[in-house]
């Protein structure tokens, strides 16, 4: 395998899969530093079996779907709780918004089409596509992941809709110094790149750079040296949110897509050195 990676240090920010995403930094000659930015994920099991009681009971006019996997884990509960034909009954007399392909094709299993979809997998995207519709009055159902979305349920109600919230799993902040470690490391330049795989390790990250009064300053690394990568365009919204811009995110949002992206992103910069050489 290539070596575009050679003598650069990659902090990995995501607790799943940082085994295999460390060795293929190491195969491409780079330098892995796993630096979870983002806890424990575990299923909220009170929060679905609430959601799905309050879904069926009182069916909404619009469910709106930000993620295939929480969907799955919504209709796996369902399943144990004996209430999945309910619930596809629901979703299919209801009007149907789905952001990101992962969660169309979700629907896409049960036979269920969305009738608005984000236009780049992002919530402003979303929120777009929405504009046309009238919400006023209109009872929606919002399935989230593991985080609120305040700038999503806040355009809601200001439409005017009444909304409730299911959130499938919980996100645990991962320990203060696993986040002490790495904000030190991108003040100081320590690290050539920083990948990103889900929106949580990116707030975590900048709410804790904002309580030590270095939110600035970790921004500021980011545009003068120190490269943020996200696994997707989901995570580089956030990631935009937050006043990062991503440099390199791949077309295939997959953690070994994005580090082979990096690989690309470092060989095409040692070109354009190469060419400016006499």
């Amino acid at each position: 395998m290539a070596q575009h990676l050679a003598g650069i240090r990659v902090a990995l920010t995501g607790p799943r899969k940082s085994k295999e995403m460390s060795l293929l930094v190491e195969k491409m000659g780079g330098i892995p530093l796993v630096r979870p930015a983002q806890g424990t994920v575990f299923l909220d099991d009170r929060n679905i079996r609430d959601g799905l009681v309050s879904w069926i009971s009182n069916p909404p006019d619009w469910t709106v779907l930000t993620t295939g996997m929480g969907l799955d884990a919504i209709f796996d509960m369902a399943e144990d709780m004996e209430i999945a034909d309910q619930l596809l009954d629901v979703l299919s007399e209801s009007l149907i918004a789905a952001r990101g392909y992962k969660t169309v094709n979700a629907l896409r299993k049960r036979k269920l089409t969305p009738l608005v979809r984000d236009d780049d997998g992002s919530t402003d995207g979303l929120i777009r596509e929405f504009a046309p519709h009238k919400l006023k009055g209109q009872k929606v159902m919002l399935q989230l992941h593991g985080e609120t979305a305040p700038k999503l349920v806040g355009w809601l109600e200001d439409q005017g809709a009444q909304v409730r919230q299911v959130l499938p799993y919980r996100h645990v902040p991962p320990e203060e110094g696993e986040l002490e470690q790495l904000l030190n490391e991108i003040l100081r330049h320590e690290v050539h790149a920083v990948a990103f795989t889900s929106g949580p390790q990116v707030r975590f990250l900048v709410e804790y750079a904002a309580s030590k009064g270095k939110l600035e300053p970790m921004q500021a690394a980011f545009r003068q040296g120190v490269v943020p990568a996200s696994v997707g365009r989901v995570t580089a919204n956030a990631m935009r949110e937050e006043g990062i811009e991503a440099l390199v995110v791949p077309e295939d949002e997959k953690m070994g897509a994005l580090i082979v992206e990096l690989g690309r992103y470092y060989a095409a910069r040692s070109a354009d050195k190469a060419q400016l050489l006499p």
